[in-house]
């Protein structure tokens, strides 16, 4: 029962699965043709100090997935079989981190490059394998250390079980991931519905995956996902919206998107977005905001999380504000109601932290002020601490056809222009003017003053 149990767990037999004693494919930098240029210098003297210490260390991850690809990667992780104490030996400027799996953070000046030891999937004895998985099969418990090979088929996809050792300029391969990155195929590792019982969260990452990367998913990893993905429902919020958080900023976020509405996940992360995508003017409008995110992260430029949300939920929040203006609200009331409406629906299922709140708010409380192009009210706006961010949501709005171009060409001029330019932009005041209150005339000839009683002496 219990080897049975193992075999299930690591997958022998399945597709991309290894067993131990298995002997890497390894391949020589005529193979892989990585440049050791496009290596992170820090990354490889980590490799080469615990090397010169007796110990193995690898590049490892998706830092090698990038590199086969010719992309240059943000972050390089390394492993190695050193334990957390043996790294910290090391390595002056290091600490450990985690309490469930402990880590070592090595600082090179501004670069921090994060160390692990090799470990294996968790595989418990009869008397504690409920306390190691839920009801549902998934994992709570894996924090075993274990060979390399071990640590290669742990992982969740062949992609991302690549190891680099910048000494040798050699790749070592456990489970065929350079053979899937060449035919561009995300393959899960072992029996993929074991590994997505183990961690539902392993779905999101697939589609995140393919959609960054333009792969498609293999299909026996894509098989069991419409059968499992009521699993996410288990998953803790937080960590669903740290996964969405990087779905969202990977580059290719449009892309991403249209994946998870492919696999069926999308609504169980925003459950809006279907409603979204299927309403022409607001998928104009939620498309549009994707692609001028990807624009800005493959630029190096930087991205507030809260301005896509606020414009994913935007057209939501707009059509729940008209629902209590039909039932009698007041529109500045019911527009307050109706964020606060949309934003708390979408917290049940992805755990939006509430510091993002404010900034969303902001730019939709914002929004009817651009139409107001007076001299008072105008100058009140453009001197708003947050008014740039409100502006380009409001220029976004007019792109996608949500929102006066001709409004969006006024300001951005008035923005720029000097005094006396922009006292010449400005429009009468239309409205209706206040009326001034008038203070009742008082009926006796002197005013008096209510001074409080002194306390006698």
């Amino acid at each position: 029962m219990i080897k049975r149990f193992i075999d299930r767990v690591l997958g022998r037999g399945q597709r991309g699965s290894t067993g131990g004693g298995v002997e890497p494919t390894r391949y020589g930098s005529v193979e892989h043709k990585i440049d050791p240029r496009d290596l992170s210098e820090a990354a490889t003297r980590t490799c080469e100090q615990l090397q010169r210490a007796g110990y193995k260390a690898f590049i490892v991850g998706g830092a090698v997935r990038d590199l086969l690809l010719g992309r240059h990667p943000k972050d390089f992780d390394v492993a190695t079989d050193a334990t957390p104490e043996e790294v910290r030996g090391v390595f002056r400027r290091s600490r450990i981190i985690g309490r469930r799996f402990r880590l070592v953070h090595v600082m090179y000046g501004q670069e921090t490059i994060e160390v692990s030891t090799f470990r294996s999937a968790h595989v418990a004895s009869s008397d504690e394998e409920s306390a190691n998985t839920d009801e549902h099969g998934r994992l709570l418990r894996d924090n075993v250390y274990g060979t390399q090979a071990d640590d290669a088929i742990r992982r969740d996809f062949t992609m991302n079980a690549l190891f680099y050792d910048p000494a040798a300029e050699e790749i070592w391969d456990y489970t065929d991931g350079v053979k899937d990155i060449a035919r561009k195929c995300v393959v899960m590792i072992g029996d993929p519905e074991a590994r997505y019982r183990e961690d539902p969260v392993r779905m999101l990452r697939a589609a995140r995956l393919a959609g960054k990367l333009g792969f498609t998913i293999d299909a026996a990893t894509e098989k069991p996902i419409p059968l499992l993905k009521p699993l996410l429902a288990n998953v803790p919020e937080a960590r669903l919206f740290d996964e969405m958080l990087k779905l969202l900023l990977s580059g290719h976020a449009l892309a991403c998107i249209e994946k998870l509405r492919s696999l069926g996940l999308h609504t169980l992360l925003l459950p809006s977005l279907e409603e979204i995508l299927n309403a022409p003017e607001s998928r104009v409008f939620a498309t549009l905001a994707l692609q001028r995110t990807d624009e800005r992260i493959n630029d190096d430029r930087g991205v507030s999380p809260a301005f896509l949300f606020a414009a994913l939920f935007w057209f939501p929040m707009c059509t729940r504000a008209t629902q209590l203006v039909a039932n009698g609200e007041r529109p500045l009331t019911a527009l307050h109601q109706a964020m606060d409406d949309v934003l708390d629906t979408q917290r049940k299922t992805l755990a939006i932290p509430r510091r993002f709140d404010g900034s969303i708010k902001e730019l939709w409380l914002a929004q009817p002020r651009f139409l107001q192009q007076s001299r008072g009210k105008a100058f009140r706006l453009l001197t708003h601490p947050r008014f740039r961010a409100c502006y380009d949501f409001f220029a976004l709005r007019a792109e996608a056809g949500d929102a006066s171009l001709d409004i969006a060409a006024w300001w951005e001029r008035y923005q720029y222009a000097d005094d006396p330019a922009r006292e010449a932009m400005l429009l009468p005041d239309d409205g209706p003017k206040k009326k001034r209150r008038r203070r009742p005339k008082s009926t006796n000839t002197s005013a008096t003053v209510a001074v409080p009683p002194t306390e006698a002496g």
